[in-house]
């Protein structure tokens, strides 16, 4: 017999090995979203025989659409079948049961963020949509070098709560999805597991923000870089040479929504990134699929 169900403490050793063999993340990762936003209604486990073969996490968000206002939504993350039950489907059946349950906490929209693109695929025939893009650019090292200007050396780390204040003034006028302190606080401490962070600076402008995430020695993710409307070119590249002072490495690539203003002289690529699915029909009918979302802060 399959249940899907939220998880209970008792369960908490078990998503954790679950957790590892399916996506091979060190123990100080997994303890940090434990640590930081984990309640047992908040990871869900589809359950054969009184044996959690599979599981997702959510994140508690809302999806802010101008003109329109805010509808609570769930972002699935972590969603993960146990490598000895793989090729049955469970991820297929553990979907539907989650639905079930978001309907049921009156959430009428579902988020995701595959981990590859195949899984696009996967999820688009499990309900979803294309929805969330970004603008997906790298800056190297040799090219800050060539830029002939004072670095703004702005930008200072921030709490979560600051960093979601900003952020929300940056994205008033886009389609996006909010993150509460909490969410903010676990992607924190992933940026910190790597020494980044959420970071927060003045532009000529006004405020900007940043998260860094370190993926190996060379590599940092800006998993999303907001700011208003720049001046100039230079005062936009016064603010990426600021990059090697608070997040060192020999390449960072950039996460931004397309609405920002963008150097002519950065490989760009917006590409497929989130997915939306709502639950509700009428909203479901009543949606415009040409509406391009940003979700910028995917926990991946």
């Amino acid at each position: 017999m399959w249940i899907t169900r939220a998880s209970v403490p008792e369960d908490i050793p078990v998503l954790y090995d679950l957790w590892g063999l399916a996506f091979g993340d060190t123990k100080a990762y997994i303890d940090n979203f434990f640590q930081t936003y984990y309640r047992p209604e908040r990871m869900l486990v589809l359950e054969e025989e009184g044996t959690v073969r599979a599981m997702t996490a959510w994140f508690d968000t809302a999806f802010a659409v101008p003109g329109q206002g805010e509808y609570r939504a769930a972002y699935l993350y972590a969603v993960a079948t146990h490598p000895d039950c793989r090729g049955r489907g469970l991820a297929g059946r553990l979907l539907p049961g989650a639905d079930e349950y978001f309907r049921e906490q009156n959430i009428p929209a579902v988020t995701t963020v595959p981990a590859e693109p195949s899984l696009h695929n996967f999820f688009g025939a499990n309900g979803f949509r294309e929805c969330f893009r970004i603008l997906g650019t790298h800056l190297y090292w040799e090219e800050l070098e060539k830029i002939c200007l004072p670095a703004l050396n702005t930008f200072c780390p921030v709490s979560p709560e600051e960093y979601g204040r900003v952020r929300e003034k940056l994205l008033e006028e886009i389609p996006h999805i909010v993150y509460p302190a909490e969410a903010l606080a676990y992607q924190a401490g992933c940026c910190a597991l790597g020494e980044g962070g959420l970071f927060v600076g003045d532009t000529p402008t006004g405020q900007a923000c940043l998260c860094a995430e370190r993926a190996d020695e060379e590599l940092v993710i800006l998993k999303e870089l907001l700011y208003p409307k720049q001046k100039t070119i230079q005062d936009t590249a016064r603010l990426w040479l600021d990059l090697p002072r608070i997040a060192p490495a020999r390449q960072w690539k950039l996460r931004e929504p397309r609405s920002q203003e963008y150097s002519r002289g950065v490989n760009q690529n917006l590409g497929k990134f989130g997915m939306l699915k709502w639950l509700d029909p009428a909203l479901e009918k009543a949606w415009d699929w040409e509406t391009v979302g940003y979700l910028g802060l995917a926990f991946d």
